[in-house]
Parts: C-alpha cells; structure tokens; sequence
C-alpha cells in the first residue's frame, strides 16, 4: 500500500490517499492539446460526502475488531472497510442485528 500526498480539495472531499500497488501506474503527464479539462481546478463534480452516504453493510470477512466489511453506498458502489471505519455508523449495528450477533466481540 502507497501513501500519496493529495491536494488539499481531494482531502476534504473524502478521496483516501491510501492506494494499493497494483493500482499505480507511472505518471503520463496530460496533454492539454489532446485531452483538455483535466486539471483539477477544472473537475467540477467528483462527488462530495454527503452523495456517498451508506445503505448498508452486507458481508464482512474476519472475527471481532479484526474484521472488514463491505459497505454498500446508495449509489450502489461498494468498498471494503475495517472496523475502526464503520464502527460509527448505524448500517454496522443493524448488520450486528440482522446476524443476531450482540456486539462486535461476539463476531
């Protein structure tokens, strides 16, 4: 996993800058001339967190507070979270309960 520096607007939009190696690539700088609109000035709707809220949690893969779970957004996209991430959220208690499952120690 790579840690990159993100500009400050992709930070306060949500964007983790926290990748996977097999995500990278080398950096290609764009070619204004050929694919104008790229700079990120330019971007105007990636999205803000409000628009990502979750729907649910529908699975998750390990024990306790070990585990990591896929939340589903309202969007319909999906990510893979652990523990320390959702454990705020109701859609995590209403998981616990759908599996009949007291709390997080009994997972």
């Amino acid at each position: 996993t790579f840690l990159l520096d993100l500009p400050s607007e992709l930070k306060q939009r949500g964007i983790h800058p926290a990748f996977h190696a097999h995500l990278l690539r080398l950096h290609v700088p764009n070619d204004d001339r050929r694919f104008p609109g790229r700079q990120l000035q330019q971007v105007s709707d990636i999205g803000t967190p409000e628009e990502w809220s979750v729907s649910r949690i529908s699975d998750h893969h390990g024990v306790g507070t070990d585990a990591i779970f896929k939340v589903v957004y309202t969007t319909g996209d999906h990510v893979w979270l652990p523990y320390h991430v959702v454990s705020h959220l109701e859609a995590l208690g209403q998981y616990l309960e759908a599996l009949g499952v007291p709390g997080i120690k009994h997972l």
